[in-house]
């Protein structure tokens, strides 16, 4: 049996356990685990509340028959608001306060049976692939404390492979849901653009760079959160149109190189060629992609990234009215940053954008999907990504050389997936990511699924609640 969130919610709704008790096994793991970090605000009571009012539905209750009823979660410091839990975004800036009603995704969240009880960390807003905000607390990664999660949602990350929940909510505008679970050896599904709710009011999707969705230690859960919280209409949610997973012979874009100035190092870089030869022995074939195929939209995803980040740091200044001599010294630097931004400079950064998405969709003429790496590295160590210097340009090229290809998906809207293959010599995960044309989601599910069969990756901590 899977040891994830998909289990949980069968013990649950079979009696072995009941919500109340999940809920206490998470609370008690979040204890036991508070050296990583993970948990930026908790609310053990209503937490409680929510799992007691779970176990006093009827048995045939909408919400039992949810497809993770009872499952104790958390939400990222950082995203479409979920009612009762005020988000900071990392900041002193923004103290907690309530009176934010549910997103039209938190709606999603409830109607799906999860019962929630805090937010995970993430930097000072979303500006890092680390998570240390300022105000604390520092996520530490559960395979390796000294290591990091990555970022942003690197606290929801280390919540999910430590077992403190087996899902958690998180956000993806330049890699924020992969990173992390690449670093975590989890599996992060960045749905494509509009497949996933924005409203009624949620305004950090960047200009359709950024989505939600969570992060999973199952394909079967990335796929079951997918099809429970995916569709943009509000009322009844119908999904969004999918293609269905192509059947027979596949073609695989093979990508093991990343270029001389973003190397990729050669155990990750085998892993890639590993899961290649896995899904040639499926009966798939394998085309390769030269970097230089891919280098030019990399770069150009990357630049749009930073120039798109900063503006909407500039824009959320002024509509808070907000007075940032309080930030991080680099939210200062990024913040001054998309004020110095022409009309002109934005102006070339949507049409870099639009060439991005053309361009890799003209790959996609002669493949069905990419297969590459998702991070150069193993995960950096706490403190590798620090954010008490004005130098932004270093900042986003460390990150950018961290992880080469995770905001060409996000610049050109496409869904991508990461997940582990095996392990390193020191144990930690070897991630792999792949890439689909817009609406395909369901056939990057297939493929990691098979990849995911073959058991080259074993979580190093139970669920809570599923111990043995």
């Amino acid at each position: 049996m899977q040891d994830d969130a998909s289990a949980l919610a069968k013990a649950i709704g079979t009696g072995r356990l009941t919500a109340v008790e999940a809920m206490e096994a998470s609370l008690a793991a979040a204890d036991v685990f508070s050296v990583l970090g993970a948990v930026a605000y908790g609310d053990a009571g209503k937490g409680m509340a929510a799992a007691r009012a779970f176990d006093a539905l009827p048995a045939g209750a909408p919400l039992r028959r949810g497809a993770f009823g009872g499952v104790p979660t958390l939400a990222k410091d950082l995203g479409g608001p979920f009612e009762g839990f005020p988000v900071s975004a990392g900041s002193a800036l923004l103290p907690r306060r309530g009176g934010m009603a549910d997103s039209d995704l938190a709606e999603r969240f409830r109607a799906a049976g999860f019962c929630l009880f805090g937010l995970t960390t993430s930097p000072e807003f979303g500006l890092s692939l680390a998570s240390e905000p300022a105000i604390g607390p520092v996520s530490r990664n559960p395979l390796a404390p000294d290591l990091s999660p990555g970022g942003s949602s690197g606290g929801a990350a280390a919540a999910v492979a430590a077992g403190i929940v087996s899902i958690a909510h998180a956000t993806d505008a330049g890699g924020s849901i992969r990173v992390p679970a690449a670093c975590c050896g989890l599996v992060g599904l960045k749905p494509g653009r509009g497949a996933m709710p924005g409203g009624p009011g949620f305004g950090n999707h960047l200009g359709g760079i950024a989505t939600e969705l969570a992060v999973c230690r199952s394909v079967r859960d990335a796929e079951r959160a997918f099809a429970a919280l995916s569709g943009a209409a509000r009322g009844p949610f119908p999904p969004p149109a999918q293609e269905k997973a192509a059947e027979g012979r596949l073609r695989i874009g093979l990508l093991a190189d990343t270029g001389a100035d973003t190397p990729t190092d050669p155990e990750r870089l085998a892993a890639v060629e590993a899961a290649a030869r896995s899904l040639e022995a499926a009966g798939h074939g394998i085309v390769t992609i030269a970097w230089r195929d891919i280098e030019q939209m990399a770069l150009a995803s990357a630049q749009v990234f930073a120039g798109v980040v900063a503006i909407n740091l500039a824009e959320t200044a002024e509509r808070l009215s907000a007075d940032f001599s309080a930030a991080e010294p680099m939210t200062q630097a990024v913040l001054e940053r998309g004020r110095a931004m022409s009309g002109t400079e934005v102006w070339r950064l949507m049409n870099a954008a639009v060439f991005v998405s053309r361009d890799l969709w003209r790959v996609f003429d002669a493949v069905d999907c990419l297969l590459t790496p998702m991070l150069a590295t193993a995960p950096k160590p706490v403190g590798a990504f620090p954010t008490d210097h004005c130098d932004a340009e270093l900042h986003f090229s460390r990150m950018t050389a961290f992880a080469p290809l995770a905001a060409l998906a996000n610049i050109s809207g496409f869904p991508a997936l990461t997940l582990p293959v095996g392990a390193d010599a020191a144990g930690l995960p070897l991630p792999v990511q792949l890439v689909a044309p817009m609406g395909r989601e369901a056939l990057l599910l297939k493929l990691a699924a098979a990849l995911e069969g073959e058991g080259r990756w074993q979580h190093r901590f139970p669920v809570a609640g599923l111990e043995p």
